[in-house]
């Protein structure tokens, strides 16, 4: 016996059968382009890292226990003294803007109301002021160059914005080999051609909300927050070239950062041990164990796997673990947190929602992830987040 999801009756018509996050793919897929829905959902080369942070969840198992008083469920939770409503927040996306009009300010905003943190990515399409403003839950991912003359600047602008929780990415020294997406239109730098001015004609409405907003707002399409000032048009040659020696970055530039940044500081990407050791030893406030989803290295371990050995050697209370890498339900949440997490981040369904949908497609995402931590929670006989790691998990 079980109860039916009462009917949505203030949902769009496309989202009714849409009852959990690997939903909204289907919807996205129909409403954007070609390239543009390959680099959302996409990975890198073969995909094989990708595949392995989705297998990681489907190889671990709890073992529910019963006759458990579970009606003062709580899904709270608290991440470097904030409480949040929920222990998820909405990972870093680079061209937001592509899926959908006003994406990134969308996010930012429907996290700010469901009182959940969103991370605007430095490959964003909208001014990082902008976003801060639509959002106060909002932090910042930079892509920072190893070149101490853009560092400062960089730092200067996030701290004027507002933002109190910088987070700086670490595994993009190199650009990846995006096969997939390559394939179906979608390159970096942006190059015309026939087979996206066909996905252009035969997704029309895309064009409008997305192509037309730019021109009717003369919002360009352009990187805005690569550095201190506005970067290059996405429709640009010399794109690799603009973005800066990511390549030089070291550990010399982030403790320099660490010295300059007075807020909260966060490196995403991290998936070795010995390197959560050297960013707790730097100062560093957390870590997200992450391998950008699969998007850049394809011969790396599974994001959950790392987190399990990251987790059994830092030091949990000086530094926080954050998890980015393959959440699609309430049950990867709280398998997560079991395995050391203190957080965790969620991607490309939320894109796919913003996609679907605009911000009613993010606010039921949201709201649905939410709910399915809460039912997991019941049904597994716990009624707190940090009661899950009194659970048993077994390996499968």
């Amino acid at each position: 016996m079980h109860a039916r999801r009462a009917e949505q009756t203030d949902l769009p018509a496309r989202l009714r059968n849409v009852l959990c996050l690997n939903d909204f793919a289907n919807v996205a897929k129909r409403r954007l382009p070609g390239a543009m829905y390959a680099y959302v959902h996409g990975w890198s080369e073969d995909g094989a890292t990708h595949r392995r942070n989705l297998y990681g969840f489907e190889t671990r198992a709890f073992v529910p226990r019963v006759l458990v008083d579970i009606e003062r469920r709580d899904t709270r939770t608290t991440l470097f003294g904030v409480e949040y409503a929920a222990p998820f927040g909405i990972a870093p996306m680079g061209c937001s803007r592509l899926a959908a009009a006003h994406a990134d300010e969308l996010l930012a905003r429907e996290a700010a109301t469901a009182g959940l943190p969103f991370i605007l990515s430095g490959a964003s399409l909208t001014p990082l002021e902008t976003v801060r403003a639509a959002g106060s839950t909002s932090w910042f991912q930079a892509y920072i160059p190893g070149d101490f003359a853009r560092i400062d600047p960089m730092l200067e602008r996030v701290a004027l914005a507002g933002y109190d929780t910088l987070v700086v990415n670490v595994d993009t020294a190199v650009h990846p080999q995006h096969e997939y997406a390559d394939k179906r239109g979608f390159r970096s730098p942006f190059r015309p051609s026939a087979q996206l001015a066909w996905q252009a004609l035969t997704r029309l409405p895309w064009c409008w909300r997305v192509l037309g907003e730019s021109v009717l707002t003369r919002h360009p399409l352009r990187f805005e927050n690569m550095d201190a000032i506005g970067g290059p048009p996405v429709f640009s040659r010399t794109l690799v070239r603009d973005i800066g020696r990511r390549g030089a970055l070291s550990w010399a530039h982030i403790e320099r950062i660490r010295q300059r940044w007075p807020g909260r500081l966060v490196l995403k990407g991290v998936m070795s041990a010995d390197d959560a050791l050297l960013a707790q030893r730097a100062g560093i406030d957390g870590i997200i164990v992450s391998n950008h989803g699969g998007r850049q290295v394809d011969c790396a371990l599974g994001a959950l796997d790392a987190l399990d050995a990251i987790a059994a050697r830092v030091d949990r209370d000086r530094l926080a673990l954050i998890y980015d890498g393959g959440i699609r339900r309430g049950s990867d949440v709280l398998k997560a947190l079991h395995g050391g997490a203190h957080f965790v981040l969620v991607g490309r369904p939320l894109l796919m929602a913003a996609a679907a949908a605009d911000a009613i497609g993010i606010a039921y995402a949201l709201s649905l992830l939410q709910r399915e931590i809460g039912t997991n929670m019941g049904l597994l006989g716990i009624n707190r987040i940090d009661e899950v790691a009194q659970l048993e998990l077994r390996r499968d």
